[in-house]
C-alpha cells in the first residue's frame, strides 16, 4: 500500500511539474492603426524543457470590432484570401463545422442568426460582438437580448476569472487557436503551436503582456483548422495558413 501510494505522489508530482509553463521571450509588432499590436510570445515547460510559441493580435476594444466572415458556399478560400478582401487587419478561423460546411453551434454574422445555439459538452462558450463590447460568456450566461452583430459558439473555456481550467484533456497535442478578453477595454485572437489543451490553459493563464491579462479565453475549432493572419504597419502581412478550408473566420475592423 505504502509503494502504491508513493507511485501515485510521483505521478502527481510529475503531473504538477509538467504544468510549470514560463513565458522566455516576446515580440511586437504595430499594425496601420493604433490599438493594435501584433505580439509574438514563446514559452517553455521548466519540467521537461518542450517550447510553444503564441501568435497574438491584441486589439482596443475602444477602437476596433469583430466581425465575422462566413463561407457559406464554395468556393472556400483560406484566411489570407479572405482577409485581403476587404478592411481587415487580423483574423483566424472560427467555430467548428460539420463535413458538410454546416456550423456546429452558434453562429451569427452581421446581425443574422445562420445557426442556432446547441447545448454539447463541448460547446461551452461563446464569442459575442456588439457595436459596444467584445464577451467570452459560458453557454448559460449568454441570451439574444443582447443582440449581438457577430458571435460564434465554441469550447472549451481555456481560462476563466484569469485562472487555468482544471480537467481539461491532457495527452493529444495540436494547433489551437483561440479569442480572449482581458481586464479594461482589451481582447486578443490568437494561435499557439501544438500543444494538449491542458498545458494551452496553464500558457494562457501564466503569459505575462504589458496592460493585457487574460480573464477569459475560449478555444475555437484547432488542429488543421487553426489559423492567424495580420497586417502590418508598412502593408506587408504576416500568416499561418489552415491545413483544410473551414467555414468561418473571425477578424478585426476598425470601429
Amino acid at each position: 500500500m505504502r509503494k502504491f501510494s508513493a507511485g501515485i505522489l510521483v505521478l502527481l508530482l510529475l503531473s504538477t511539474a509538467r504544468a510549470q509553463w514560463r513565458q522566455v521571450s516576446s515580440e511586437s509588432e504595430l499594425s496601420p492603426q493604433r490599438g493594435l499590436e501584433h505580439r509574438y510570445i514563446v514559452v517553455e515547460d521548466s519540467a521537461a524543457g518542450d517550447r510553444a510559441s503564441l501568435e497574438l493580435a491584441i486589439f482596443s476594444t475602444k477602437a476596433f470590432r469583430l466581425r465575422i466572415v462566413d463561407q457559406s458556399s464554395e468556393p472556400r478560400g483560406d484566411l489570407e484570401e479572405a482577409m485581403s478582401r476587404g478592411k481587415f487587419l487580423a483574423g483566424v478561423n472560427g467555430g467548428y463545422f460539420s463535413p458538410e460546411y454546416n456550423p456546429i453551434g452558434l453562429l451569427i454574422v452581421d446581425g443574422k442568426i445562420v445557426a442556432p445555439l446547441q447545448r454539447a459538452r463541448l460547446l461551452s462558450g461563446v464569442l459575442s460582438a456588439s457595436a459596444k463590447k467584445v464577451q467570452i460568456l459560458r453557454v448559460a450566461e449568454f441570451s439574444l437580448n443582447q443582440k449581438p452583430d457577430s458571435a460564434v459558439e465554441c469550447g472549451p473555456m481555456i481560462v476563466d476569472l484569469g485562472k487555468s481550467v482544471h480537467g481539461l484533456e491532457s495527452s493529444k497535442t495540436a494547433r489551437r487557436t483561440f479569442a480572449a478578453i482581458g481586464s479594461g477595454d482589451k481582447a486578443a485572437l490568437g494561435f499557439c503551436s501544438d500543444v494538449t489543451l491542458a498545458d494551452f490553459s496553464n500558457i494562457l493563464a501564466a503569459i505575462v503582456i504589458p496592460d493585457f491579462k487574460i480573464q477569459r479565453a475560449l478555444n475555437l475549432d484547432g488542429g488543421s483548422s487553426s489559423a492567424f493572419w495580420f497586417k502590418r504597419a508598412n502593408g506587408s502581412a504576416f500568416s499561418i495558413s489552415e491545413l483544410k478550408p473551414v467555414r468561418d473566420f473571425v477578424a478585426i475592423v476598425p470601429r
